[in-house]
């Protein structure tokens, strides 16, 4: 006798959390959210969330979008101690299937089913159809992938957020100098996550000369939206700058006349302060290609 036909799982682990729901053909549940750091593995994580959701029938197939680079179906989370194993996870969990894939890939598959109604346009300029489409996003560590319309569609996934991160003044120079302090290599996710926003905080503050507290990520955000906190302003301001001028350097490497996303847990928190920041501007500074 077959088996009742389940739900699949649809997962998305990061850095910092675990996300995941239950999907029957179009029809997708409700999203599950757990701490990467509460569970030894994967497998533990998804357990949890099948007791939770308690379906009709045992899931068969999975898809998962992970923080990090596939190869061969497994994965090493970039910022967790996390190893994922799409066979073990199929032999572990009884499932018929399992797919794996860089997070940031699965948002690049998604690019052409967006509508406008779904996106927050920052600036001017124009999309050109048929051309590479673009999405980068900082959270816990920074993502960027690309999908090419060219023979259905293939996706570029990279590690595109470890390229080290360049100074377009004397301000931005002092900053990267004082991390150089801390890291060996300042990449742009060293500044454009997280964890970067923190440590962009501290040079920030000590670079313009202003005092503030030690303050974590959400804070920092939090103070620089109330305008209460004048370093915290400064960091989330330059931090959209870079952000810019990275997305544009985005851009001209991957040849994305068909848009650049941004996407990530942090920057759709604030879209209103990333459109009056220099983001556009910055994104715009490249020179000859300008347009």
């Amino acid at each position: 006798m077959s088996r009742p036909v389940g739900p699949d799982i649809l997962a998305d682990f990061g850095g910092t959390n675990a996300r995941l729901m239950l999907s029957h053909g179009a029809t997708f549940g409700a999203v599950r959210r757990y701490e990467v750091a509460d569970f030894s593995g994967p497998a533990q994580a998804i357990r949890r969330f099948l007791r939770d959701v308690a379906p009709d029938a045992p899931p068969r197939r999975a898809a998962i979008a992970v923080a990090g680079p596939v190869a061969a179906g497994e994965a090493d989370l970039t910022n967790s101690e996390w190893t994922i194993s799409a066979a073990a996870l199929q032999r572990d969990l009884a499932l018929d299937r399992v797919l794996l894939l860089n997070d940031f890939a699965a948002l690049a598959w998604a690019l052409p089913g967006l509508a406008d109604g779904d996106l927050f346009t920052i600036g001017g300029g124009r999309r050109l159809p048929g051309s590479p489409m673009a999405v980068l996003g900082p959270g816990t560590g920074l993502g960027v992938a690309a999908f090419v319309p060219d023979r259905g569609g293939v996706v570029l996934a990279t590690e595109g957020g470890h390229v080290t991160m360049p100074a377009v003044d004397d301000r931005e120079a002092e900053i990267l100098r004082r991390l150089r302090a801390r890291y060996d290599h300042v990449s742009a996710e060293r500044t454009l996550s997280g964890a970067g926003l923190e440590a962009l905080y501290g040079a920030v503050s000590a670079v313009d000369g202003i005092a503030g507290p030690d303050r974590k990520a959400p804070e920092i955000t939090e103070r620089a939206l109330a305008g209460d906190c004048a370093a915290s302003r400064a960091t989330l301001e330059t931090f959209c700058a870079m952000l810019g001028g990275f997305a544009g350097d985005v851009a001209l490497s991957l040849g994305a006349r068909g848009g650049v996303f941004v996407a990530g847990g942090i920057v759709p928190r604030f879209p209103d302060f990333v459109a009056q920041s220099r983001f556009r501007e910055r994104f715009e500074a490249k020179g000859r290609f300008r347009d």
